[in-house]
């Protein structure tokens, strides 16, 4: 295994971190080219979407959100990284795949959601004590926090309001896929594995980790859901030993969640999974006892021979 001795920890965790701001600014900027030429409305593209109801800017904005993820999250992190510490892509799996615990990890995701919902309800409605809001200043940033997160859920609604399967299997392709490659690359395998080498302390470097991945999307309602989420990828990455079981947790969400949605909109079930109300308490009960224990089981069935420094 080869493993990075050379570079202080801060110095990797920083040169990564400028190689991700300069590549999502190359990456949307490259993007909204593309999505200039992709885009068919009357207006240019920055009027355009101010205008959260037109159609015709799915497509472009979902290749600029494409082409922003592989260059910040994926691209840009990878060539700093490489040159700093020399190691290639093997670094990130010390374990051989086991196909089973991809499945074990697909049927945790969707358990986990379920039991989550009641976490994102609380969060989605939480606000400042009534004693805080009489400081203008505080007040303010629940104000700007509540604004920007209305905007985000209307330009994920406006996303998400597939015209075709076409238009589907795009999302798909960026939500799912790009999404679960790039963030997990980024956010477990070169921040939580370089948080684990500076502290010593796997937890932290995952928590840590976890709380870095929820503040770069800038949802503050949905803050804590996503911080457990993280964790959630971080831990299926250390008991695992290989980046893979991450990736296909975080792909599972994301597509599952684009899958239910589109099922929905083709009236096949009646279950609307973009609204933020938390499942009946039943079935959040039994589905955090079913995560627990299949945490419980993933451990102990395929953490066995992970070593101690992963």
């Amino acid at each position: 295994m080869e493993v990075n001795q050379e570079k202080p920890v801060w110095l990797v965790l920083v040169l990564v971190g400028v190689g991700a701001l300069l590549g999502l600014l190359m990456g949307s900027t490259i993007g909204a080219g593309l999505a200039s030429m992709l885009y068919t409305g009357e207006s240019d593209l920055l009027q355009g979407i101010l205008d959260y109801s037109d159609n015709k800017l799915r497509v472009p904005l979902l290749v600029m959100q494409g082409v922003t993820s592989l260059g910040g999250f994926l691209i840009a992190p990878y060539f700093v990284w490489k040159a700093l510490t020399k190691n290639n892509l093997s670094y990130f799996n010390i374990q051989p795949l086991q196909p089973l615990s991809l499945l074990v990890a697909a049927g945790l995701v969707i358990s986990f959601a379920v039991a989550d919902s009641a976490i994102i309800e609380w969060n989605q409605n939480i606000t400042l004590p009534d004693f805080l809001k009489e400081i203008d200043f505080l007040r303010g940033i629940e104000e700007w926090a509540r604004n920007q997160e209305n905007d985000l859920a209307e330009v994920t609604k406006m996303l998400t309001n597939f015209q075709s399967f076409g238009e589907f299997a795009l999302a798909f392709l960026v939500v799912g896929v790009l999404a679960g490659i790039c963030e997990e690359f980024l956010f477990r395998g070169i921040v939580q594995r370089e948080l684990w080498r500076g502290s010593g302390n796997i937890h932290l470097a995952i928590w840590v980790s976890a709380l870095i991945f929820s503040a770069i999307h800038v949802q503050f309602f949905g803050f804590v859901p996503r911080v457990l989420l993280g964790a959630l990828f971080g831990y299926l990455y250390y008991w695992s030993g290989n980046l893979i079981v991450p990736i296909t947790a975080h792909l599972f969400n994301n597509g599952f969640s684009l899958v239910m949605i589109y099922l929905f909109q083709q009236k096949l079930i009646n279950t609307d999974i973009e609204k933020t109300e938390a499942a009946p308490w039943p079935a959040v009960i039994v589905c955090a006892m079913i995560s627990i224990g299949l945490l419980y089981y993933f451990k102990k069935r395929f953490s066995t021979s992970t070593p101690s420094t992963l």
